[in-house]
């Protein structure tokens, strides 16, 4: 049996080290980053047992964005790893939820205003952070912005939810929107917190 050390270090650059990469939140997050082709491909059918399962894992996976901040703060084992890698398998995770959910019917039309909102921010967010990352440039994450992405989780959770249970439409379609509108927000604050930066302006 390949030693877990070397499995997982395979999957990453060899100068990081073991104790970095195989440390228990690092773990849990490259976990939850592997369960989200599983949920994709059980949301893929039609069959309401594999959505229910589906359901069961990334209900696993939202628990796990909980739990591996608060191993790495716990135990004092946080990393630049894991600080990079948690906002990442948050996004893959949302981003591919939101996609398999319009590809399989669980949104309705106005629900995917909503949805791509979602998306744009995220990626826009990210393409700021790029350009920002080599000018030594870091605009700190707000506590809502926080909030934004458990938000996020729960909103999928109840839209998944609704297509087992019917009678949670209007609470998916109210939770999805707050979702959409604090994520709308947040990439805002998160733009006037870089524009500066983007301008020149900044020393």
């Amino acid at each position: 049996m390949v030693p877990l050390d070397l499995s997982v270090r395979f999957l990453f650059p060899r100068c990081m080290p073991a104790s970095t990469v195989t440390s228990l939140p690092n773990l849990i997050t490259i976990g939850r980053i592997l369960l989200i082709p599983v949920i994709c491909w059980l949301l893929a059918g039609d069959d309401p047992s594999l959505r229910a399962t589906a359901l069961g894992l990334y209900a696993l996976a939202a628990v796990s964005d909980w739990l591996d901040g608060y191993l790495a703060r716990r135990l004092k084992l946080g990393s630049p790893l894991g600080r990079m890698l948690d906002p990442i398998a948050d996004k893959l995770l949302v981003g591919a939820l939101l996609i398999m959910l319009a590809w399989n019917g669980s949104f309705s039309g106005l629900d995917l205003i909503p949805a791509v909102a979602i998306l744009l921010r995220e990626v826009f967010v990210s393409g700021l952070r790029e350009f920002l990352g080599p000018r030594n440039v870091i605009v700190h994450v707000t506590r809502l912005a926080k909030w934004k992405t458990t938000v996020q989780l729960v909103a999928l959770a109840i839209v998944m939810l609704e297509t087992l249970a019917p009678g949670w439409q209007l609470v998916s379609d109210a939770v999805l929107w707050l979702a959409g509108l604090l994520t709308v927000w947040t990439g805002i604050q998160y733009f006037r917190g870089a524009w500066p930066h983007l301008k020149g302006d900044a020393t």
